[in-house]
């Protein structure tokens, strides 16, 4: 099992950024994928969930409306687009799969939002 993201990087305030994540070695459609974020000093959060196939995504209240998650069943890809971003966005993301017990998770991708 793999979870590899990508896309992340430095940012000014107000920017956009669009994570990738990419996943083998099991079934991706039928998991639910999720990106988190841990900052500095701080717990991880779940910050947005896709369901395998249909169904509402879920968003944490704080990037409503800024981050849109979605996925591509076909190329076993999740995105994670995030526009106007803030300082506080600030975190190493995570993309994590998650179905029947089972819970996977990726090694991380810096995003940092400059002031």
């Amino acid at each position: 099992v793999q979870l590899v993201e990508s896309g992340g990087g430095l940012v000014q305030s107000g920017g956009s950024l669009r994570l990738s994540c990419a996943a083998s070695g099991f079934t991706f459609s039928i998991y639910y994928m999720n990106w988190y974020r841990q900052a500095p000093g701080k717990e991880r959060e779940a910050v947005a969930g896709i369901p395998g196939a249909g169904g509402a995504s879920t968003y944490v209240e704080s990037v409503k409306g800024r981050f849109t998650i979605s996925r591509d069943n076909a190329k076993n890809m999740v995105y994670l687009q995030m526009n106007s971003l803030k300082p506080e966005d600030t975190a190493v993301y995570f993309c994590n799969a998650r179905w029947a017990g089972r819970n996977y998770w990726g090694q991380g991708t810096q995003v940092t939002v400059s002031s």
